[in-house]
């Protein structure tokens, strides 16, 4: 990772902040560059794979990202072990992102750390935030999905396809909707039936 500290400093500092930096401008460039790579190579080269541990903060063992990738950063996105990220996973990773092991991200799901002011003078001036992003452990995000800035997703929740999540999910939920809310917990039921009325095989 090659963003200077000063930097992150900045982008994680939860701060307003205005974007007029060339030193900002000459770091993002090269993450844009270093991202552009590995888009452009096979998913399953080597060097793919040794150009997304360089570009994220973290990406623990056997975490699968699927091409295309978009990211503003790449070097504020933390990933567990076994994470599975499928096209089109967009992070506007100004602020930092963490996700947990064993999560699963379906298409075209966007995680946003990064607002701007409601007043039309800031925002003129390129006046920006960004509130970090936490999704547990095992969660599995649907398609299309959107998380706001600021935004915990607790261990082993489920977050229905096409919700735009803008407060806190607890663990062991069911979530969806626009806004997200918890239709209900994890259940005996769940236990035993996959979807539905769908059983799960006897020792699956």
């Amino acid at each position: 990772m090659s963003v200077p500290q000063e930097v992150l400093d900045v982008l994680h500092s939860g701060e307003v902040y205005l974007w007029n930096s060339e030193l900002m401008d000459a770091a993002q460039q090269e993450q844009r560059d270093m991202l552009r790579r590995t888009n452009e190579l096979p998913a399953t080269s080597p060097e793919r794979d040794k150009l997304l541990h360089e570009y994220f903060a973290e990406m623990g063992k056997d975490t699968w990202i699927e091409p295309p990738l978009r990211a503003n950063w790449g070097c504020s996105t933390h990933l567990g072990s076994f994470v599975y990220a499928n096209f089109n996973l967009t992070l506007v990773d100004d602020g930092e992102i963490f996700i947990g092991d064993h999560t699963m991200i379906g298409p075209n799901v966007t995680l946003v750390t990064t607002g701007h002011p409601i007043r039309p003078d800031l925002r003129e001036k390129l006046a920006q935030f960004s509130e970090p992003i936490h999704i547990g452990r095992n969660v599995w995000i649907g398609a299309n999905v959107t998380v706001l800035p600021g935004v915990t997703i607790g261990d082993n929740s489920v977050i229905g396809a096409c919700s735009v999540v803008t407060k806190d999910i607890p663990a062991n939920s069911v979530a969806v909707g626009a806004p997200c809310r918890v239709m209900r917990e994890i259940n005996e039921h769940d236990q035993e039936y996959y979807w539905r009325d769908k059983r799960i095989p006897e020792g699956m």
